[in-house]
């Protein structure tokens, strides 16, 4: 990656990750307080299905501040963390802060694709409209996790030897850990059955899988300009 990027020193809290943990938690904290006043915040930042009466296009940056409640905040924020300092600290503020955004929006399309599919079976399993309409309304998608699985896939590309430890006991290189992850992932996205956007996080993967690739292929062909 380019020198260019990269900040003066190493630290393990950089802007950028310091930042999105502070806005983060924040917005977790406004929620809640507003929410004791009967004003629910993700029903204006949350992501809505596109054809929805509450649908913004903003909504596709907002949503990745909101969060369902304090364990969802807690992960999503210690993944950041986790895998997010290395990563700025290698590639500096603004390529990683780029990265995470086209991520969490990345998740965010594929998240409406797949709610369009799921409304899409409904029609041909000839569900009543006013039960198609309702869950349409309540497809509502939150949380940082779509651009924390793309911080998550950059980690693995990035540092594919460098061992992470499940649960602070056992080893394994990133690159396995990545590989293992996205496959539960996309096997529990087909599975269904939950309230979790696994095809949400894997968007952020593929999102940032092709986001790297091109900017591998860009650093390619400056390289071959000079040779």
């Amino acid at each position: 990656m380019s020198e260019h990027y990269r900040p003066q020193g190493f630290t393990l809290l950089p802007p950028v990750v310091k930042h999105l943990l502070i806005i983060n938690v924040l917005m977790y904290l406004v929620d809640m307080t507003l929410g004791g006043f009967g004003i629910n915040l993700k029903h204006s930042l949350g992501l809505h299905y596109i054809a929805a009466e509450r649908f913004f296009p903003t909504q596709y940056l907002t949503y990745l501040f909101m969060h369902a409640n304090f364990t969802h905040l807690l992960w999503n924020m210690f993944a950041l963390w986790m895998f997010g300092y290395t990563l700025e600290n290698y590639w500096g503020s603004k390529r990683f802060l780029f990265y995470y955004l086209f991520c969490g929006i990345g998740a965010g399309l594929i998240q409406n694709m797949v709610v369009a599919y799921e409304i899409w079976n409904f029609t041909q399993e000839g569900f009543h409209p006013v039960a198609i309409a309702r869950y349409m309304q309540r497809a509502v998608t939150i949380g940082a996790s779509g651009a924390v699985f793309g911080i998550l896939l950059a980690f693995g590309m990035m540092f594919p030897n460098m061992l992470i430890y499940v649960y602070f006991l056992i080893p394994i290189k990133a690159k396995w850990f990545v590989i293992i992850y996205g496959v539960l992932e996309l096997f529990m996205g087909i599975r269904g059955g939950t309230s979790i956007a696994h095809f949400a996080h894997l968007g952020g993967m593929v999102f940032g899988l092709i986001l790297i690739l091109w900017w591998r292929r860009r650093a390619r062909r400056r390289t071959d300009l000079y040779h």
